[in-house]
């Protein structure tokens, strides 16, 4: 099982981070461009539990890779799992965490343990170029969540 762990204080109270993560819809605003992410499901203003989101994404060297995301284990105002139920990995399990720093701003934790398929192929793959993919992905999501709340 593979790892990932970012955390990052934001210059924005809790609730309003929470309000904005909360939107499926804001997922956009977080991915990078060249990964021409699409929702291609319907999807409402304020996530809940069980919600499946179905979307796509363009994987350099793969192409377009369908996605199926089910939200789960929220506790409002705090966190949530994103959780996958098909697609590229083999099993993804992301944690999002919100936390009160003492000057009022916020702290968000991700918590990603994913798997790769094919094996030992996963395996190579993961360290010639999926970890380091990731690692752009979540830099620029950061980058842009900066930038939303300076």
């Amino acid at each position: 099982m593979n790892r990932l762990e970012r955390e990052v204080v934001l210059n924005v109270d809790p609730q309003t981070l929470w309000s904005f993560i909360a939107t499926p819809l804001n997922l956009n605003l977080l991915t990078p461009p060249d990964l021409q992410f699409a929702i291609l499901s319907d999807v409402p203003e304020k996530m809940y539990d069980g919600l499946l989101l179905r979307y796509e994404i363009t994987l350099p060297l793969i192409g377009k890779q369908h996605w199926l995301t089910e939200i789960r284990e929220i506790v409002d105002g705090v966190s949530f799992v994103d959780e996958q139920r098909a697609g590229p990995y083999k099993s993804w399990h992301h944690r999002h965490v919100i936390s009160a720093e003492d000057d009022g701003r916020s702290r968000m934790r991700d918590e990603v343990r994913y798997r790769l398929p094919f094996g030992v192929a996963g395996v190579v793959a993961h360290q010639v170029w999926v970890k380091s993919q990731l690692e752009r992905i979540f830099n620029y999501r950061e980058q842009k969540l900066g930038e939303l709340f300076p």
